[in-house]
């Protein structure tokens, strides 16, 4: 799953990935840790912004095309842009598939994405059928308007295993060199029931060839991602980094510590840099400290489990996760769920 060639493709050249990839997603208003800071303090390469964010200024439409989203953010590595479709769910845009992955294409993103269509788990099969059908027209459209950026291939169908697989037969045959898992974070639980989610992904990368990283949306847990990856994954972002230290969690890759929480801390010792400097309660007290913990933690986390699949000892890490995991969060259903799901294969 590691330092892929790069794919071949008339519409556009898949960038060489090293994967597992974790994306920080890229918020201005974070007070935290600025984009300067992720790439300098972090060694952050690769991150994901938000296009629509940029289209609807009429002032960044008309410049940025000219000057480039890079040079805008100040960034040099690997650029992925969100379309607007978690926007398009909440509120209508009057905004056209078109337009926007024309945007993405132009500003110089690398690897850009259509105006997918979510699907949420209480849509019923006919609507999310009809929800599919729009999608894959509109990934075949984005396949037709890019040249340079790689388009992402974003599979539907909400909680419909049937429906799921025809997504991603029907990205097969378009050739997509990305694929993406769309409208799943409704199915995370704070319980880590990797059932359905685990499902989807297994079946998709048995559907999509070896080549195409699978990008799943939204997952940002540490304690999840080394599942995720066993079960076919390769690429995630997320802002959860920031979202748990608003909430006081404290990362760990055996799971999250909410705020009010104790932290055995003779049987877990941190070892990122704030936490060594001063201390995990200390670093729980400070909501910036906490920020950079937690994007630290899901770094070095991914950092991890890429050595383990390069030395083939990923299954030993999942055990590892598992024992400690279970060990503080008895009536987690991580353990029940991997072993149901994932732990045969």
């Amino acid at each position: 799953m590691s330092d892929r060639s790069p794919a071949a493709d008339t519409r556009g050249r898949l960038p060489a990935l090293t994967t597992p990839l974790f994306l920080p997603v890229f918020e201005p208003e974070n007070p935290y840790v600025s984009l300067q800071e992720m790439q300098e303090d972090f060694g952050v390469g690769a991150i994901m912004v938000n296009a629509y964010f940029l289209y609807r200024r009429k002032d960044l439409r008309r410049s940025l095309p000219d000057r480039g989203v890079k040079d805008y953010l100040g960034f040099g590595g690997l650029v992925v842009t969100d379309s607007g479709a978690f926007q398009a769910f909440r509120s209508r845009l009057y905004l056209r598939n078109r337009s926007i992955v024309r945007f993405q294409e132009d500003i110089g993103a690398d690897i850009v994405s259509p105006l997918d269509v979510m699907t949420p788990p209480w849509d019923n099969v006919k609507t999310a059928e009809g929800k599919l059908g729009v999608t894959m027209q509109r990934i075949e459209e984005g396949l037709s308007i890019t040249r340079r950026a790689t388009l992402i291939g974003v599979q539907q169908g909400g909680r419909f295993m049937e429906l799921r697989r025809r997504a991603a037969e029907g990205l097969a045959q378009l050739g997509v060199s990305y694929a993406a898992l769309g409208s799943l974070v409704p199915f995370f639980t704070r319980n880590h029931h990797l059932g359905f989610v685990g499902e989807v992904m297994a079946e998709a990368r048995g559907i999509l060839a070896a080549e195409v990283p699978i990008h799943l949306y939204g997952a940002g847990d540490p304690v999840e991602l080394p599942f995720y990856v066993a079960l076919g994954c390769d690429v995630f972002d997320s802002s959860s980094f920031l979202h748990y230290a608003r909430n006081g969690s404290y990362m760990t890759p055996y799971g999250a510590v909410a705020e009010g929480e104790a932290l055995d801390e003779a049987a877990f010792t941190c070892p990122c840099p704030y936490c060594r400097e001063r201390g995990s309660r200390q670093v729980r007290r400070d909501a910036a400290l906490l920020c950079r913990h937690n994007l630290w933690t899901v770094l070095a986390t991914v950092d991890t489990i890429r050595t383990h699949v390069e030395e083939g000892t990923l299954p030993g890490y999942l055990d590892e996760v598992l024992r400690v995991h279970q060990a503080w969060f008895p009536a987690s259903m991580l353990g029940p769920s991997w072993r149901g799901a994932g732990a045969e294969e």
